[in-house]
This record gives structure tokens, sequence and C-alpha cells, in this order.
């Protein structure tokens, strides 16, 4: 679908995760993780930019590097306050639409990312969200509008609802009225989970990225399902961990 709005891609990053600090920037293959998400945001036909949301700790001042070799933009912010954050940058870069991802999603599949943008465009609500009706955790994305994110963050101090960007909007439906897609049978692997968490997160993921290689690099969802049913050793290598609430 064709549009007028400049949609803007904010992934928020940080060097000091508590479970597996500098994540971002392990590498497979020879290239830093983050990098494999940022080429998948890339393949997303309808983002017109992209940005590193991270912090002003000068532990992150890694990331200003990374972002110039990636090409991509990088916004410093608040560490705590990750909505004011996320809502700046996109203020700053001029965004009508933000596409919302967590740096923890490396292997994200592009093709999901664009129905969650499309979704938002073709329908008159405030907010899409994909990751909360049976995709494997890591697979989901989020989108809604620079002015929906302000008037959200205008209503909410808690401390809570700054931590995690889009808390506030989710609890309030009847004024951000919402669409969650639904995932196809095929798809529907809740269990499974490839987000970046802690180092046997890494592990997996790394084999992942390994097994599809440069013959096809930008795998979906689809093929990373089909991979673990048929790898059943590999999924046991993260399945014990116990995960945070949403961002």
């Amino acid at each position: 679908m064709k549009n007028n709005k400049r949609i803007v891609a904010i992934v928020e990053a940080r060097m000091t995760s508590s479970r597996l600090p500098g994540k971002h920037l392990m590498e497979v293959l020879g290239k830093p993780i983050l990098s494999y998400l940022l080429d998948r945001l890339k393949a997303v036909e309808s983002i017109d930019s992209i940005v590193i949301a991270t912090t002003r700790n000068s532990t992150d001042d890694v990331l200003v590097e990374f972002s110039k070799q990636n090409k991509v933009e990088i916004y410093r912010g608040d560490e705590d306050d990750v909505m004011g954050r996320v809502l700046d940058a996109a203020k700053h870069f001029r965004a009508d639409v933000i596409c919302e991802v967590t740096g923890d999603c490396p292997i994200i599949d592009p093709q999901l990312v664009e129905q969650v943008i499309q979704t938002y465009l073709y329908n008159n609500i405030a907010y899409v969200n994909n990751g909360r009706q049976g995709l494997p955790d890591g697979m989901g994305s989020q989108v809604f509008s620079t002015s929906t994110l302000s008037q959200s963050a205008s209503q909410t101090k808690k401390l809570l609802d700054r931590e995690h960007v889009t808390l506030h909007i989710r609890n309030n439906p009847k004024l951000f009225p919402p669409i969650y897609i639904g995932t196809m049978p095929s798809m529907n692997r809740p269990k499974l989970s490839v987000t970046l968490d802690e180092k046997d997160d890494f592990d997996l993921i790394k084999k992942i990225i390994e097994y599809f290689g440069e013959d096809k690099p930008l795998f979906g969802c689809l093929d990373v399902i089909n991979l673990l049913e048929s790898r059943l050793d590999w999924v046991s290598i993260n399945s014990h961990i116990h995960r945070k609430g949403d961002s």
C-alpha cells in the first residue's frame, strides 16, 4: 500500500543488559548479531529509515560507531525512560509512524514486519501487534503513530509504563484501539524462543544463522520453525530460560 507517512523503525539497544552484557555486538560469522536485525529491517519495503535508540551511557559509545558502519541513524536518550527515548527518537527523525522492534530480535522475519505495517496503514486503529497470538518469541513487532505514543506518554508517569514503551497503550484499548494479528497454524509455536536474552539464546541463534548461511540470509519464521522441529536437541538449548515481562 502506497502512503505518504514517514515510517521509521526504532530499535532499542544498549550494551548493559543485566543478563548478557554486550550481547548486541557478539559476533556470528564475523558480524555483530545486531547487524543481522538491521539487514532484515532494511529488507522491509515500507520502512523509510532505521534508528537505533540507545542510552547516553559511555558504555553505549560503541553503538555510535556501529550505527555508522551499518548506515543507520542513532539516537541517545534516558536509560530507564525507554518510552521517552523512543518518542524523542521518533520526533528527532520526523517519524509519522513508528515500527518498534527490540534489539533482542536479531532474526525477525521481514515479511511479518511488513504485514504489521500494512495492517496499520489499512485500518483506522491506533496500534498493531503481531507478537501476542502465537508466534515464536523474538518474531514480534509493533506499529503505532508518533502522535499515539506522544499522547500515551503525556498520560502516564508510572515507572513500569515508561520502561515498557507500549504498556500504557496496550492497557488502554478504548483510548488506543488495537489490532492483534492472529498467527497461522504453521507458525503458531509460542513455546519456541529465538529472542536474545541469555548466552544460551545466543548459542541457539548462532546455530540457526550458521545453518542457513549465505545461501538464505533472510530466512523466515517458517524456515526457523521447520529447522527447529527437525532439530529438537537445538530447541532444548534455551528452553529452560525464564523470560521477563513484555517490553
